[in-house]
């Protein structure tokens, strides 16, 4: 999606947030929206580990499986 922009709409996007909240507020809301991002992607490496892991035990416990059937 942002990759999409270009310079040209950065910059764009960049003015319009001077011109909304001014140079006063301009780096709290850049540092709100950062830490925001580094939230949601803890979060979404979070699940990602479990559900690696939901999957590793899936994979080891029909392997299991399959070992025992091969036994029979």
């Amino acid at each position: 999606m942002l990759s999409n922009i270009g310079m040209p709409g950065l910059i764009l996007i960049l003015v319009l947030a001077l011109i909304l909240f001014g140079p006063n507020k301009l780096p709290e809301i850049g540092r709100a929206f950062g830490k925001s991002l580094r939230e949601f992607k803890r979060a979404t490496d979070g699940i990602t580990d479990d559900i690696k892991k939901e999957l590793n035990d899936d994979i080891q416990e029909a392997k299991k499986e399959s070992m025992l059937n091969l036994k029979k």
